[in-house]
């Protein structure tokens, strides 16, 4: 029996995946709605959007294949976010975007550019999201004291010595937990994050 973990990005484009379709979902929907707030739109514009690029994503998903650049994955969602955020404009509007709406397609340009700064901002502000929440949804498969000595270690950047003694731990017990916690942080991010492995 195969028992490699593999990563969200994988396990989601497996047959009858109901339950990683949620993680991903719960996963990218603040992202989305965060960016969608930034260019004024009411809050139900912003939710049918977020659903709107949700369904893209599902919907194509299936067909993205990684080609083991860095970001491929947060690039080509960054894509679909500006494009469903267009068509929307030119849809409300009935006709090509208005000179008023001029500023808006200069941005949703600059986002599709990936060499903009707004590009990057987007690289940026996605890989810390995913981390943290990615983070957050592996927490209940440690025990409380390994959870414990990784996030005072390498969160919190306090010495495996220190930790070791407040937690009644060696400090190589911490060290332990560390790789334990980093090594599926890994795994669960794998496609999904532009480094190889999250911040040590």
């Amino acid at each position: 029996m195969n028992t490699t973990p593999v990563s969200l990005l994988e396990r989601v484009q497996a047959p009858g995946a109901t339950e990683a379709w949620d993680h991903l979902v719960d996963l990218y929907d603040p992202l989305i709605r965060q960016w969608l707030g930034r260019w004024g739109l009411q809050a139900s514009d912003a939710d049918d959007l977020t659903q709107d690029v949700l369904t893209v994503l599902v919907r194509k998903l299936p067909d993205f294949h990684h080609d083991q650049r860095a970001g491929s994955f947060r690039s080509w969602l960054r894509a679909i976010t500006a494009n469903r955020v267009r068509d929307f404009w030119r849809a409300r509007a009935h006709r090509p975007l208005a000179t008023g709406d001029q500023h808006l397609a200069d941005t949703l340009d600059r986002l599709e550019d990936p060499h903009s700064d707004l590009a990057r901002r987007w690289d940026q502000e996605h890989d810390r999201h995913v981390l943290r929440r990615l983070t957050e949804l592996i927490r209940d498969e440690f025990k409380t004291t390994t959870w414990q000595a990784f996030r005072r270690h390498v969160v919190e950047g306090r010495a495996a010595d220190v930790v070791a003694r407040e937690l009644g731990l060696t400090a190589n017990a911490v060290l332990i937990a560390k790789s334990r916690v980093l090594r599926r942080l890994r795994e669960e991010a794998r496609g999904l994050l532009d480094e190889s492995e999250p911040p040590t």
